[in-house]
């Protein structure tokens, strides 16, 4: 019998809205929700050079315009800075405040312990194995993602 290709698809959709879901119960205790959390954990893991709201795009996958929200939000609550690039006027990099880095040890510890309890039955081998798959399916969603730009869609066809 086949597997059931959207089940698998399902059941990492929910994955990821039980993780989310963790951290932002966990997080609302510092008055942050799982997606600031995650980019306050990055800003300040790049604590040394700063980074970019366009690296940061690059490295999470998300739309500028959903990263530029939660960035904002960040900035209202003070957590995080921005400052121009010396290297390119229309850049600015972003580096945590001395409020955002007090946090740095709680954000390291709430996903650190995620990814221990969702990872606690796996071998080394079936993480090594976990991602391999996942990025052979980041590849091909990503190569999806090229072929529907380069695509002319017919209208009629996908309108209900």
């Amino acid at each position: 019998m086949a597997m059931d290709r959207t089940a698998l698809a399902c059941a990492s959709r929910q994955i990821g809205f039980q993780l989310e879901l963790k951290a932002n119960r966990i997080l609302a205790l510092r008055d942050l929700t799982g997606a600031q959390g995650h980019m306050l954990q990055y800003i300040l893991d790049h604590a040394q050079t700063g980074t970019s709201l366009t690296q940061i795009h690059k490295d999470f996958g998300y739309s500028k315009a959903a990263l530029s929200a939660v960035l904002k939000q960040l900035r209202s609550k003070g957590y995080v800075r921005a400052e121009p690039c010396m290297q390119d006027d229309r850049k600015k990099l972003l580096f945590g405040t001395e409020k955002g880095r007090q946090l740095k040890s709680f954000l390291d510890q709430v996903f650190q312990e995620a990814g221990d309890q969702l990872f606690r039955d796996f071998s080394d081998p079936d993480l090594e194995e976990l991602d391999r798959i996942q990025q052979k399916m980041l590849r091909n969603l990503a190569q999806a993602a090229d072929s529907v730009k380069n695509r002319d869609f017919d209208k009629e066809a996908i309108t209900p």
